[in-house]
């Protein structure tokens, strides 16, 4: 497990060195959502069409990447249902907690824990196709209509392609099916910005930190406990259940669906949530809560399976 614990690692430095920049107030009390609003519309966009554009699509085609859409979407819809039975909460709200449940941590940290605990980068890939083709243009289709305060054919059918990553990414993907490679010179200015892209969500989300604690008394517990328990719990359990009695996967395919299902929920739902200022509070601490827990996890599932 020692990728898994080098991945946590890094990404625990660059929160911290967040969290210590938003204490000494470095840039000013804003500076953690101009960071936010300078990943979403610069660099992840960047980091995505880099990503994309070189990536193994024949991966997406795999039986691996329907256990990954049936477990992600199963945890989604287990958060809406509680929301719709009991949490009540605003669809803003509810979206960001179903992403807080079923969308994966699959780039800072998938990467590393597909390369050193599973010996291959390819398991991720699907699922960071499937996140940024299917789940992301959804949510976000929701939170801006949310925004706006209306909904209409038009504006969902062309939102794509107002939002910079969705945009990025199908530019990526399309450049990849017809197989164009870009000249060196071309690429190394998205490169170089792609770079900044983690490093700017985990100072922003460290700084998010600071003033703040998890879990108090109005953040909304309950859901944040919900999709949580979702997330780290019943996530892996799900994807377990399917890959093995739906797919009939077994030995590493099985281990790989079950660990990329057991990790935790990206920072990309509190970018999102911190963009549309919808269920800050929620993803931030589902985000925070479902880091810490991934590590045991992750042991267990290892010591069960691998």
């Amino acid at each position: 497990m020692g990728g898994v614990l080098t991945g946590f690692a890094i990404i625990g430095t660059v929160i911290l060195v967040g969290y210590l920049a938003g204490r000494l107030e470095v840039g000013g009390p804003t500076t953690g959502h101009v960071l936010n609003r300078v990943a979403f519309f610069v660099t992840n966009p960047a980091l995505l069409f880099t990503v994309l554009a070189t990536a193994d699509l024949h991966e997406v085609f795999s039986s691996f990447i329907w256990v990954a859409l049936a477990s992600a979407l199963s945890a989604a819809a287990l958060f809406v249902l509680l929301n719709a039975v009991w949490l009540l909460k605003d669809l803003s709200v509810a979206t960001i907690g179903a992403l807080g449940s079923g969308y994966v941590n699959a780039n800072n940290i998938g990467i590393p824990v597909a390369v050193y605990v599973l010996g291959e980068a390819g398991y991720v890939a699907p699922v960071i196709l499937l996140q940024l083709l299917v789940f992301a243009p959804i949510a976000l289709t929701i939170l801006d209509a949310r925004q706006r305060g209306t909904v209409s054919f038009v504006g969902i059918v062309t939102q794509p392609f107002r939002n910079p990553m969705i945009v990025a990414s199908i530019v990526g993907v399309l450049l990849n099916l017809v197989g164009v490679r870009l000249p060196e010179p071309v690429m190394a200015p998205f490169e170089l910005l792609g770079g900044a892209a983690v490093p700017l969500i985990l100072m922003a989300f460290g700084m998010s930190l600071h003033g703040m604690r998890p879990l108090q008394a109005g953040s909304g517990r309950r859901e944040i406990f919900v999709a949580t328990a979702i997330k780290s719990i019943l996530m892996p359990v799900f994807a377990y259940l399917i890959a093995h009695f739906g797919f009939g996967l077994s030995g590493t395919p099985l281990f790989a669906s079950v660990v990329l299902a057991a990790l935790p929920a990206a920072q990309n739902v509190y970018n999102f949530a911190s963009r549309y200022e919808q269920g800050v509070a929620l993803a931030r601490d589902t985000v925070l809560l479902t880091t810490i827990l991934s590590v045991p996890v992750l042991v267990v599932v290892a010591a069960l399976l691998a």
